[in-house]
């Protein structure tokens, strides 16, 4: 793939410049694990700050927390997967404007020995239901992720009662999605994971993806500037611009480039 560079505007230049001789310019992303987790900025981060000289630091947390962090004026750009709670964020002054960046799909994993007897399944609500019915173990992020929101939004779907079932066959880990999955795989049970971080896994033993593409499954990303009204140290033209650069058809390219063992990790649909 042959790559254009992006051109910062002169106006942004000569301001970075001026800042420069301060510090090198850099902007703040409070961002989901599962972009942290799979390699991605460690694959495009180093591309941008070649091209515009910008360093992009990122927090990488559950949706939630980073949400928060964000309403708290900490940081300069939002990259998290949880539409509703985007979408609230900006009809609450917090975001400029919420757009669509990428998407990938979440997959139910579990066992070989598939005590619910699920594997195979394209069913994700039916298959909860099954895991409670046969009350196989099953693990939860618990962390008020975007990952967390999706489940408990199936388990309410499937009409599973999660809480009155928590210490029992149900166990909220409270941690991130590696986490969760190494917890998984030591105690036998299943769990929900975005396909992304799933590839790029390490520990995965015998553990296998046991239920796939149901449509309920679909995992969308989305990114937002922060609103420099209501958080007056947003680096805006930085924020706008790294949001730009993510979402033109150079920045989407890239997006769809990136893969771990020959499988696309990301999807990229920006302004559709």
């Amino acid at each position: 793939m042959t790559m254009k560079p992006a051109v910062l505007g002169a106006a942004l230049l000569s301001s970075l410049a001026a800042a420069a001789s301060a510090e090198a310019p850099s902007i703040l992303v409070q961002s989901t694990t599962s972009t942290q987790n799979s390699g991605f900025y460690d694959y495009i981060l180093p591309i941008y700050k070649s091209e515009t000289g910008v360093t992009v630091n990122v927090v990488a947390v559950g949706t939630g927390q980073a949400i928060k962090n964000a309403q708290n004026c900490d940081a300069d750009v939002l990259l998290v997967h949880a539409r509703a709670a985007e979408e609230k964020f900006v009809d609450g002054g917090f975001g400029v404007a919420r757009s669509n960046l990428m998407y990938n799909d979440f997959v139910i994993v579990g066992p070989a020995a598939d005590p619910a007897g699920i594997d195979g399944g394209s069913d994700a609500v039916a298959a909860l239901r099954t895991i409670a019915e046969k009350k196989a173990l099953f693990a939860s992020r618990g962390d008020d992720s975007g990952t967390n929101k999706a489940e408990l939004r199936l388990w309410d779907e499937a009409g599973v009662d999660t809480k009155s079932a928590s210490g029992g066959w149900y166990r909220a880990t409270g941690s991130g999605m590696g986490a969760t999955l190494n917890a998984s795989v030591g105690m036998g049970a299943y769990t929900i994971s975005d396909r992304a971080t799933w590839i790029s896994f390490g520990n995965k033993g015998d553990y296998r993806i046991t239920v796939e593409g149901d449509p309920v499954l679909f995992n969308q990303y989305g990114i937002i500037l922060v609103n420099p009204e209501k958080c007056p140290s947003v680096k805006a033209d930085l924020g706008q611009h790294f949001i730009d650069w993510l979402t033109s058809p150079q920045g989407q390219e890239l997006i769809d480039d990136f893969k771990l063992d020959g499988k696309q990790l990301f999807f990229a649909n920006a302004n559709r």
